[in-house]
């Protein structure tokens, strides 16, 4: 596909690197000129230097030939305004970064009319991800499949947990409610596990489950947790707010902690129904003087890597049940899984995920047979849902016979309605729908995962 990036500021340079794995035809504008040099000599990608809501600039970067324009600027304005432009140039879907909360409602209801394809809100979207960790407690990350009927978990085996121990063949024998597990993340390494892998503790588990049946599986294997409650949130950021107001309206009791004054008053205006606080967050006798002790879950959201690191540090100490940490270094978000520390938050990861997600969306229209596609781990592992539409020789036999690519693993078919959990016995039939879950990239078709 052809996509022109407007914007290589964090998010954008980090969905640069994403797509420029894609093979496609990449040109990225930026007013920064040491900036685009050093991308265009970094990845096989067009550059050019000046405004990018500019109709000559866009002009000259080929926008008329795009599929996909993306727009990341700091400015919410430019890149509303850059859409409208591309989509007159000839443009054939745009995609706009709208961060104001004032913008985000009335823009979701005019994006059709400012030719926008799809908006995306990096403070909102980690927001919404990070309440789903919160509202589902024994959980690390969860995507969703086939239109919601099948999930893909990531829980963590702590000591407890019945997993530990077992290979994936005995774990197969004694469990009543059928999973797979997929993925395996230990000390750093990704593993597509065989039957002999043996599960350990601390490991980070990716498996594949049918909706209904989720909370059997947790409960049969030690790992379901008491609903939370009380919610401490640091940092009075937009993710917060966001976080702040959607926990509020679900019965959560929320506490926010802010130390500048001026937009703790702020946010208690618009939070009527969440208690602000105006304090420093980073300092322990704060922190237990308003009750870190009694909280089920704790959010650092500062603008501070460091800070967040060490202030959830110290809510682990507290023992508070689950602690969630906003960190933007990749560098950092590694270290905090080696220090055990597994619900992980980055905005530029889940805004590019998204991204990446609509983009295979849109090469399905164009011929491409992937439905849904989720990165998992750091993106070193993808989790694809195929459409098996493709003539070929892989249907109606048994998976044991097929030849599979290395670290390639279909982990569910969809049938109609029926969700089906395979074993080597288990046959795809055309038509169907396979999420297969593996390490390689550019898969476009299920017959790609076939030697």
């Amino acid at each position: 596909m052809k996509i022109v990036i407007i914007g290589l500021g964090t998010i954008g340079k980090t969905i640069l690197k994403v797509l420029a794995r894609e093979n496609h035809t990449i040109t990225i504008i930026d007013e920064k000129k040491d900036k685009i040099e050093e991308l265009i000599e970094k990845y096989d990608v067009s550059g050019v230097v000046g405004n990018g809501a500019c109709m000559d600039i866009q002009k000259e970067a080929k926008v008329k030939d795009a599929d996909l324009v993306i727009t990341l600027t700091d400015s919410d304005e430019l890149n509303i305004f850059a859409c409208m432009v591309a989509r007159k140039v000839g443009a054939k879907n745009t995609i706009a970064r709208v961060r104001n909360p004032d913008y985000s409602n009335q823009i979701a209801e005019m994006k059709d009319d400012l030719g926008i394809s799809m908006l995306v809100n990096p403070e909102k979207d980690t927001a919404n991800e990070i309440f789903n960790l919160i509202n589902l407690p024994s959980i690390v990350q969860v995507e969703h499949f086939a239109k919601g009927r099948v999930l893909l978990v990531e829980i963590v085996a702590e000591k407890g947990c019945s997993l530990v121990g077992e290979t994936l063949i005995t774990l197969g024998k004694k469990l009543s409610t059928k999973v797979l597990i997929c993925a395996v993340q230990r000390n750093g390494k990704v593993f597509i596990p065989s039957g002999n892998f043996v599960i350990e503790e601390g490991d980070k588990i990716h498996f594949t489950s049918d909706v209904h049946t989720l909370g059997d599986f947790l409960s049969e294997v030690n790992l379901v947790k008491s609903p939370l409650k009380n919610v401490m949130i640091v940092g009075g950021s937009k993710i917060s707010l966001y976080l702040a107001e959607q926990l509020s309206k679900k019965k959560y009791k929320v506490k926010l902690l802010e130390n500048n004054k001026v937009t703790a008053e702020e946010l208690a205006e618009v939070l009527p129904q969440v208690t602000v606080v105006y304090g420093n967050g980073m300092r322990h006798d704060v922190l237990i003087e308003e009750g870190i002790e009694a909280m089920d879950a704790f959010v650092s959201l500062t603008n501070i890597d460091e800070e967040n690191m060490v202030v959830s540090m110290f809510a682990n100490k507290m023992n508070v049940k689950k602690t969630i940490t906003q960190i933007k270094s990749d560098d950092l978000y590694g270290m905090l899984e080696e220090l055990g520390m597994h619900n992980n938050v980055s905005p530029k990861h889940v805004v590019a995920n998204r991204i990446a997600s609509y983009i295979r969306a849109l090469a399905n229209k164009r011929g491409s047979n992937v439905l849904t596609l989720s990165r998992l781990v750091n993106g070193q592992v993808e989790a694809l849902e195929f459409a098996a539409k493709t003539q070929g020789k892989i249907y109606n036999k048994p998976l044991k016979d097929l030849h599979i690519k290395e670290n390639c693993l279909i982990a569910c078919i969809i049938r109609q309605n029926q969700v089906m959990i395979p074993d080597g016995n288990s046959c795809i039939q055309q038509g169907d729908n396979v999420i297969v879950v593996t390490t390689h990239t550019n898969f476009d078709d299920l017959t790609d995962i076939f030697e």
